[in-house]
């Protein structure tokens, strides 16, 4: 039986995607995302970011490839995964990041206030999840 892996979240891009193809033949996508959490502490607001790093492969990782710019809003449902490795100096190394499962684009922003909420509503009907 598979134990329970799966994580949802939502964010901005920190930086443009990289898309790879590996020896394979295999394609993926690589991004990160910034979430911000907010609370409150001694009556004063403040705010703790989390960066997490994102893997997106084949066509879902083509979509995000051409579909992500830094900045540009997601939410991202997948599961996680541990990358363990040897370094150099004979270190054991690991390094958790997330796989993307489904993606979804939010809105760009647009200029403009009185268009603004017409071409969220564009894209948003343009712009299929994954």
């Amino acid at each position: 039986m598979n134990s329970l892996n799966s994580i949802l979240l939502e964010g901005n891009l920190v930086r443009d995607p990289e898309q790879k193809t590996l020896p394979s033949g295999s394609s993926v996508c690589e991004f990160a995302v910034a979430s911000d959490r907010f609370y409150k502490q001694n009556d004063e607001l403040e705010k703790e970011v989390s960066y997490f790093d994102v893997e997106a492969w084949s066509r879902l990782g083509a979509a995000c490839s051409q579909n992500l710019k830094k900045g540009r809003g997601v939410r991202v449902v997948g599961r996680l995964k541990q990358d363990r490795w040897t370094d150099p100096e004979g270190r054991q190394r690991s390094k958790v990041k997330i796989v993307a499962e489904h993606v979804e684009f939010k809105p760009q922003k647009k200029e403009g206030a009185a268009g603004a909420l017409a071409a969220a509503e564009e894209e948003r009907e343009a712009e299929p999840a994954f």
